[in-house]
């Protein structure tokens, strides 16, 4: 399937030009309708709800509005917790040298013996609990070929020689892994006194040159009476008329707890086992050759040739020291678009598997433009198997609902066994690859243009997952290009990057939003805004300052005039960006700290004024689960904190939005529509009976939410006021106030 997508991508709607850090448009690429609209910004109440529900388990926010847990103290960061945070993302890698298989050997081990001794040496060592090591003993007994498949680094080729000690083999044979095929039976043979045994390991095959049925019947008509043959094959190995037997591995527990005795004995060995360090490793799902080096690394520690921290970090290490294999191994071994795989699988972690797989192959195509610039991208329509490619990746495949703007639906996902592994391998492909580089940009640009609200939310996690390894390098190639877009998306996903960057604990990110705020350039002020509405309720009276401090910029850019009444449209956005925002810090847990820093500043100056009541009624404006009829969320708040600091504070904003010429329709407007809410829900109507006498403590003010009870119209703009109404007013009291 040719790609020319991947080559020439079209810049969204109202974008014009050539954005920096982006290849500039080919000729003959499609262009936006003629007298299309720019795009507008999608709203900050909703673009925040995206990011809430798209953002990977690594970077999950709280129920509320703000971010979850002990984040918004600081203190909880990314995996589990900010310490291990800092060291997925940004700590030294301790290197694990692995020993591919029991005795040293590697991939690439020519012809040679495996004597006896050292097969007697690994069985006291083997584990066949949990596997079907019986049934294949009795099989390759009676067929004497046997072709025995699994994953990789899942000890399928120790199970190749301990079928071979079961049955007696004196001694096996190694084959050199680049025999063909054709090749194989001349290998066999030859005069040996007991059981002979030969084993051939990942066999160098190709689609045009398979391992076929008949080389296994050659095979077994070369071996002599006494002479077994053990192929081993992973899931890319090209078989033609073979089905492999499966290897189902033991479990890590097992592994280690035999590894250790043999080294420690069985009295130190539980008391090693009973250990945090060593659950939560088991907790991890590691590889079985992982557990063995785990028992080694833990019987140094018996004996004191290694420390606490070496035992603390092996998970980790261990998971980098798979990742690095992941990209060090040539095409051979793991083709480039299935390592295109592994980079989506790590952005869309815990997402939709078909979504993963698409952009998996849009990046792959440009993975092979960096490779090799005159070739035409090419992807295969039809190629791995979904099971093969989540046993690559050490993945899981499971049915769970996702959030969508239609409501929730069921997707089938993927994600990793282990929640680190997307976070390390991105740092790996950002930090140990970097020729990668221009093509992984090309592809989160391409993801950030995406019309998907979870697929622009993963371009922000994943960048963030970039920022917090290197910062400069992020903002330089991706975050800065986005943010002076000239398309309100890319902003937005900007605004998102530096907002789940800082979430994973990375410095310097207010600093960055404070100096894009009170600058000229309209595009970063704009993310700016965007970011604070989301990280805002961490630091809200610093955040409140910088809000004050650009809408007083904003203003003066209007000809120093009460209102903007003159501002082109992007003034206009970006002075509803500024309400926005203080709206969304009013409903996060800071609420509190921000009321009352609101009205602190009330009557600083006219900027600062409409700021905190545009703010404010748009805070009105939002219900419980953003439901037509739902509890409004600051009537909620109110009739919670009735009698306190906090309901006479927002009684009393209440009261200025009603009086102020600019906003006085606006916050009739939200009232008439809590009144409709009312007319359907109980708790609303106790709720807003409560407020209303604390907004008419003039006669004024009691004539215009009196008018307004006694004129409005019903849930369709026509007919008599609701009965709600009425009562509504019996409670709002007499006129004389």
């Amino acid at each position: 399937m040719s790609v020319d997508e991947a080559e020439r991508p079209a810049p969204p709607p109202g974008d014009k030009g050539t954005e920096p850090g982006e290849p500039e448009q080919e000729q003959g690429a499609e262009q936006p309708p003629a007298g299309e609209e720019p795009d507008r910004p999608q709203n900050a109440w909703s673009a925040r709800r995206d990011l809430r529900d798209h953002s990977p388990r690594t970077m999950r926010f709280a129920d509320g509005a703000g971010f979850g847990g002990s984040a918004v103290g600081g203190d909880q960061h990314g995996v589990s917790g900010g310490r291990v945070a800092g060291d997925v993302i940004m700590g030294g890698k301790t290197e694990i040298y692995y020993q591919f298989g029991p005795l040293g050997a590697s991939a690439t081990t020519s012809s040679g013996e495996i004597p006896k001794e050292r097969l007697d040496r690994l069985a006291k060592l083997f584990v066949s609990a949990g596997t079907d090591f019986d049934e294949l003993v009795e099989r390759l007994r009676k067929e004497r070929v046997l072709v025995l498949s699994g994953p990789r680094h899942s000890g399928r080729w120790t199970a190749a020689l301990m079928l071979m000690h079961s049955l007696g083999a004196g001694s096996v044979r190694l084959l050199d892994r680049d025999t063909s095929p054709s090749e194989l039976a001349g290998q066999l043979g030859g005069e040996a006194e007991g059981v002979r045994g030969y084993v051939l390991r990942d066999p160098l095959t190709r689609r045009g040159q398979p391992l076929r049925d008949t080389h296994l019947l050659a095979a077994r008509d070369q071996l002599a009476d006494n002479g077994l043959l053990v192929i081993t094959v992973g899931p890319n190995t090209a078989l033609e008329g073979i089905r492999g037997h499966a290897w189902r591995p033991p479990a890590p527990g097992p592994v280690l707890e035999a590894g250790l005795r043999a080294l420690v004995g069985a009295d130190r060995s539980a008391q090693l086992l009973d250990r945090p360090e060593v659950a939560e490793f088991l907790g991890r799902n590691h590889q079985v050759r992982e557990a063995a080096l785990y028992a080694a690394k833990l019987g140094k520690y018996a004996i004191g040739q290694t420390g606490e921290t070496e035992i603390a970090d092996f998970s980790l290490a261990a998971l980098e020291g798979q990742v690095q294999e992941w990209f060090e191994e040539d095409e051979a071994v793991i083709h480039l678009r299935d390592k295109a795989f592994l980079v989506a699988l790590a952005a869309f972690d815990g997402g939709p598997y078909a979504l993963t797989a698409e952009l998996s192959d849009l990046l792959y195509a440009f993975l092979q433009k960096t490779e090799n610039p005159g070739i035409h991208p090419t992807v295969p329509v039809f190629g791995t198997h979904i099971g093969k490619r989540l046993q690559l990746a050490r993945a899981d495949s499971y049915q769970e609902e996702e959030h969508t703007e239609w409501g929730p639906v069921t997707q089938f996902k993927a994600s990793y066994h282990d929640d680190r592994a997307a976070l390390v391998l991105l740092r790996e492909v950002w930090t140990g690859h970097p020729s990668a580089r221009p093509a992984l940009v090309r592809w989160l640009q391409r993801l950030a243009d995406d019309g998907r609200p979870l697929v622009r939310t993963r371009a922000a996690s994943t960048v963030a997952v970039l920022a917090r390894t290197d910062l400069p390098s992020t903002m330089a190639l991706v975050i800065e290009p986005w943010a002076c877009s000239k398309t309100y998306r890319r902003r937005l996903v900007a605004a998102n990057a530096l907002a789940l960057t800082h979430l994973l604990g990375t410095p310097n990110i207010p600093r960055i939003l404070d100096s894009w705020c009170q600058g000229e350039d309209t595009g970063p002020a704009w993310a700016a805004v965007r970011a604070y509405s989301v990280i805002g309720p961490e630091r809200p009276e610093e955040t409140l300052t910088a809000l004050r401090g650009a809408v007083r910029k904003q203003y003066e850019k209007n000809d120093e005039g009460d209102r903007a009444d003159h501002a082109d449209q992007a003034d206009e956005l970006m002075l509803r960006e500024l309400a926005d925002a203080v709206s969304l810090l009013l409903l996060s847990d800071a609420r509190d700290r921000v009321l009352t820093e609101l009205l602190r500043t009330l009557d600083d100056d006219r900027p600062v004024q409409g700021l905190a009541l545009g703010g404010f009624i748009s805070a009105c404006g939002h219900t419980e689960d953003d439901e037509r009829y739902g509890m409004p969320l600051v009537l909620d708040w109110y009739a919670k904190a009735a009698g306190g600091p906090a309901g006479h504070d927002i009684a009393a904003l209440w009261r200025r939005a009603l009086g102020d010429r600019t906003f006085t329709r606006p916050a009739l407007d939200v009232l008439r529509d809590w009144v409709l809410i009312a007319d359907r829900a109980p708790a609303t109507e106790w709720a807003l009976a409560a407020l209303l006498p604390a907004l008419v403590t003039t006669a004024t003010e009691h004539q215009r939410v009196s008018h307004l009870l006694r004129t409005m119209r019903g849930a369709d703009g026509a007919g008599a006021p609701p009965p709600v109404a009425e009562r509504l007013a019996t409670a709002l009291g007499p006129g004389s106030a």
